[in-house]
């Protein structure tokens, strides 16, 4: 019989200041590891309103195509209604994480993280200052058994 467990943990990243876009695909991994767990699905989710979590290639090019993709949708240099309230230059950031996504989630098979060859699991910090960022893992599926 098959008994689903829960495995919670998580990754922390430090980042400079935005946009910086760091791969954590390694860490994922190890925890999935830890878990045990061979077959289910892992969610992570960044904590803080200016940081995302998505997927990427993770090579120089793509990262710096993404920062320029991401600084045209929401670009700094903006009046933005948040400045008027708080005067901390990072309204942009809050756009552009709101745009990409605090969290993520991705299937585990065979106690591997699933993802294509050129696909790696980042955190991207937008905000106008260095930041350490939490991502809160959650791993739900089925565990080896012994």
């Amino acid at each position: 019989m098959n008994i689903t467990t829960v495995y919670c943990n998580q990754v922390n990243v430090q980042l400079k200041t935005g946009i910086d876009i760091a791969d954590i695909n390694y860490e994922l991994q190890k925890l999935i590891d830890k878990s045990k767990i061979i077959d289910g699905t892992l969610n992570a989710a960044v904590v803080g309103s200016t940081s995302s979590i998505t997927t990427i290639e993770f090579e120089p090019g793509v990262v710096e195509d993404l920062r320029r993709a991401v600084n045209k949708l929401a670009p700094p240099d903006l009046e933005y209604e948040h400045e008027k309230a708080w005067h901390d230059g990072n309204g942009h950031s809050h756009v552009q994480a709101a745009l990409l996504g605090p969290s993520i989630a991705l299937p585990v098979r065979n106690g591997k993280l699933t993802t294509g060859t050129w696909q790696q699991v980042v955190v991207i910090n937008h905000d106008n200052k260095a930041r350490k960022r939490k991502v809160e893992v959650t791993i739900i599926g089925i565990a080896k058994k012994g």
